[in-house]
């Protein structure tokens, strides 16, 4: 027997527990986004990761199925991670069908979630795509003079209950790694369970699927 397998969501008692989900975009990569899940399995926790589908591939598929083998989530960040609220409708169909197959490809998953590359939405997008949009509380960890403790810091100061807390694990975003220490034990410490966004919504009780709402806290 392996004690050492991370316990189902299924199997964790949520009592009591303040929820919020982590989440991750821009990955999937080969320097990053393996120890931000180094990070993730020390602690025990789970994350959703909101992938460009340009970058899944035959190289990064082992990234993905860690991901899963870990109780994490994947989700879609578009194919190309363009400006989309400037598309036609078909322009952002294929964007959003062509990350959702390469995904389905590689790792078998069909995202339940979407996140707008730059936060640009529009009322096309909308209308064109099917999935809830997600945003998040962030900790300006795209900008590299923010230092992993400010980042920790701003992320700690603002988190509420039923929060979505949007990170990058994008290729070279080594400050977001180093503040993954000072973040999930501030959580923990604080009484939070980390859940995916999928999890965050079903414990809550909320249906995500809301017309021309963009998700950052379950509860509002």
């Amino acid at each position: 027997m392996n004690n050492n397998k991370k316990p189902s969501s299924d199997m964790i008692d949520y009592t009591g527990k303040k929820l919020v989900a982590l989440t991750f975009d821009d990955g999937p990569n080969l320097d990053i986004t393996p120890l931000v899940l180094d990070k993730l399995e020390e602690y025990g926790v789970v994350a959703t990761f909101f992938v460009i589908g340009k970058d899944v591939s035959e190289d990064t598929k082992p990234v993905l199925e860690r991901q899963l083998e870990l109780g994490c989530e994947i989700a879609n960040h578009s194919w190309s991670h363009s400006y989309m609220d400037k598309m036609t409708v078909d322009e952002i169909k294929e964007e959003i069908q062509k990350a959702d197959n390469i995904i389905k490809q590689m790792v078998n998953v069909a995202p339940k979630f979407f996140r707008p590359p730059y936060i640009a939405v529009s009322e096309t997008m909308y209308e064109a795509i099917d999935l809830p949009f997600v945003n998040g509380i962030n900790g300006l960890d795209w900008e590299a003079g923010v230092s992993a403790k400010e980042r920790a810091e701003k992320i700690l100061t603002e988190v509420k209950d039923g929060d979505i807390i949007l990170l990058h694990d994008f290729s070279g975003n080594q400050n977001t790694v180093d503040a993954l220490d000072d973040i999930i034990e501030g959580l923990l410490d604080d009484g939070y369970a980390l859940v995916t966004v999928s999890k965050l919504f079903e414990l809550k009780g909320v249906d995500p699927n809301v017309k021309n709402k963009l998700w950052t806290n379950i509860n509002q």
